[in-house]
């Protein structure tokens, strides 16, 4: 099995997949230094059109996803609060297992959001 990394957003104040939402992946080493790894934005079904990480740059690690949930309402129209409630959402998470699937969908509304390792 070759491992990956995939991310999914949906926002369930609209019931819909969130497209256009920046993401970004860092690594962040053992001494917190951060290492910048892939920008992108989600596409009409709030995915990416490529995993974040796959076969050989699949490694063990903590790393981070930081989703702009802000921009993302600001841009919808739908950000009555200035500045919002939530602006950029970071998950870290770690990775033990490079030759698994990891897949981290983000669930958001402007209030909240929730997180969890899907499959």
């Amino acid at each position: 099995m070759i491992g990956k990394l995939t991310t999914h957003v949906l926002d369930i104040s609209i019931g819909k997949p969130a497209s256009g939402v920046l993401v970004e992946l860092v690594r962040v080493s053992r001494d917190k230094k951060i290492e910048h790894i892939l920008t992108s934005y989600t596409n009409e079904d709030g995915r990416l059109n490529r995993p974040l990480l796959e076969g050989d740059n699949m490694k063990k690690g903590i790393y981070e996803l930081h989703f702009y949930i802000g921009d993302y309402y600001r841009n919808r129209g739908t950000s009555a609060e200035d500045p919002s409630f939530l602006d950029c959402v970071p998950v870290r998470f770690g990775i033990s297992e490079p030759a698994s699937h990891y897949h981290v969908p983000l669930l958001i509304s402007p209030g909240g959001y929730s997180t969890y390792r899907g499959s």
